[in-house]
């Protein structure tokens, strides 16, 4: 079958691998130009994997622009698929491939349309989540189901735990989508849109820490955005403290401080008091400038 690859995270490069290995290399592989790869912080090049399979190229920043489209149409495809791409694919892009478009959306749709799913998840404190294939239409992640996988989700879990299980979900059910299709049985399954609720975007500065919360949910917040998004992080002398992994400090009750204040020197790092009375152990941290950019990364079919 005649496919075109839409991607260019690290999501995308694992979906296109499990292609590969399938006897399934899609036709075309359009994805960014490398220099515009800092628009995410999970950015891949999919050049080498794509070429050694064989795959014909195509770069751009504009999923709908005309020349895309141009590009698109020229390889005749029968089906596009759209796995880590920050812009929505209009109804001229959707249109070309003879059977339609599918999309990828890390949660159990219709719950957790749109941004930043996997944050969104942790803060929520969501026991279960999933990854669903669905069919491109004119709504955010609206369209019709074709295959979803359930994933629990543990209490420690972190971004980066959470966006590996979705990873390895969607290296199984992409190549058996692809089956699906090229039989003419991939399932359509519609929507229940009353069920639907949506997550707003989120920014790197939306990992800023207010240490008047309580400890378990800075905790939460760091688990958050941590890798490989860009992190939850504070202000110290005009940099910016990015912390990537603590937890509770057991002997919290013993220390009396200003929410906010480093109250000792722990065996892996330092605590610091948050509003509940309840200090963390920060154990893995680091500085960056106060005026770098943070960008965030992208597993789904809708910007972080």
């Amino acid at each position: 079958m005649n496919a075109v690859f839409v991607g260019a995270v690290e999501g995308s490069r694992i979906a296109l691998e499990a292609l590969i290995r399938a006897g399934d290399p899609p036709r075309l592989v359009i994805t960014l130009p490398r220099e515009l790869g800092h628009r995410h912080s999970d950015f891949v090049d999919l050049t080498v994997t794509a070429k050694a399979a064989g795959c014909e190229m195509f770069y751009t920043a504009n999923i709908n622009a005309r020349e895309t489209l141009h590009a698109l149409a020229a390889v005749n495809p029968d089906v596009c698929l759209v796995i880590g791409w920050s812009q929505i694919c209009r109804e001229a892009f959707r249109t070309v491939a003879r059977l339609g478009s599918v999309g990828y959306h890390p949660s159990l749709l219709p719950k957790l349309r749109g941004r930043a799913v996997i944050p969104w998840t942790i803060l929520l404190d969501e026991r279960t989540t999933g990854s669903t294939l669905f069919w491109l239409d004119d709504g955010v992640d609206s369209g019709d189901i074709l295959l979803q996988q359930a994933i629990p989700v543990a209490e420690d879990e972190t971004a980066r735990s959470l966006y590996d299980k979705h990873k390895s979900a969607l290296a199984k059910m992409l190549p058996e989508a692809m089956v699906l299709i090229r039989a003419g049985s991939a399932p359509r399954i519609h929507q229940d849109h009353t069920q639907a609720t949506y997550c707003a975007r989120r920014t790197g500065e939306d990992g800023l820490i207010d240490w008047n919360e309580p400890a378990t949910s800075i905790l939460r917040l760091i688990r958050a955005v941590g890798d490989p998004y860009p992190g939850a992080f504070s202000f110290q002398n005009g940099e910016r403290l990015v912390i990537h992994e603590a937890c509770h400090l057991p002997s919290s009750h013993r220390y009396v401080g200003i929410i906010g204040q480093v109250q000792c020197h722990t065996e892996g790092g330092f605590a610091i008091r948050c509003g509940d009375g309840e200090c963390i152990d920060v154990h893995s941290w680091s500085w960056e400038p106060a005026d770098r950019p943070r960008v965030h990364s992208k597993l789904g079919g809708a910007g972080q």
